[in-house]
Formats: C-alpha cells, sequence, structure tokens
C-alpha cells in the first residue's frame, strides 16, 4: 500500500502561479514514477504531469509544457509541480498519482485524495 497526501490547491487569478505538493509513504521502494493527473465536472481525469524515479524524465501534456514544471525530492517521496501563468482552463481538481508500473497513464497505481485548483479571469 502506498499513501498520498497532497496540498497546495486553491484560487489565483489567471497569470498566477501554484505550486502542488504530493507526499508518498508506505511501500514506495518499487516506484517507477509519480505525477499529477486532473479533472473536471462532466469530464475524463486528463494526464498533466510525470516524473520517473530512476531517470527524472520529465513528461508533459501539450496544453502546459512551458508553464509547469515538474520536480522531485527523493529523500521526501515528494513530488511538487509548479504551475506558472495558469489559466482559468486549468481549472480543476488535481490529483497526484503514484506508480510502479511503466504505463503510466493507463496502468494501476494509487491516487491522492484530490487538490482543487481555481483560476479566475
Amino acid at each position: 500500500q502506498v499513501q498520498l497526501v497532497e496540498s497546495g490547491g486553491g484560487l489565483v487569478q489567471a497569470g498566477g502561479s501554484l505550486r502542488l505538493s504530493c507526499a508518498a509513504s508506505g511501500r514506495t521502494f518499487s516506484t517507477y514514477g509519480m505525477g499529477w493527473f486532473r479533472q473536471t465536472p462532466g469530464k475524463e481525469r486528463e494526464f498533466v504531469a510525470l516524473l520517473t524515479w530512476s531517470d527524472e524524465m520529465e513528461y508533459y501534456r501539450d496544453s502546459v509544457k512551458g508553464r509547469f514544471t515538474i520536480s522531485n525530492d527523493n529523500a521526501k517521496n515528494t513530488v511538487y509541480l509548479q504551475m506558472n501563468s495558469l489559466k482559468p482552463e486549468d481549472t480543476a481538481v488535481y490529483y497526484c498519482k503514484w506508480t510502479a508500473h511503466s504505463d503510466y497513464v493507463g496502468g494501476p497505481g494509487y491516487w491522492g485524495q484530490g487538490t482543487q485548483v481555481t483560476v479566475s479571469s
């Protein structure tokens, strides 16, 4: 079992910044990667960013490239998402996902409880 605790969401004006954090605990010795998805009402959860643990490769959905940066602190089993130049369309509940599998988007994993990000225009 892996437990994830997220923090850092909130309300911000367009163009502003927020930093999300996700701390993992439990059986984290087999981490393939950690990252973030987001979901708005009536829509499917969508991939946002991934950081692989062994080689620290970063992956992003196209709409956040150049604005969002994912990073980690291995010692703390924590992943961060720095979100800059936020847009109203970034408004969503953001979920942290931990996985031991290389199929990060479609494969199994553990999820955080979600944190609301609201960007006002």
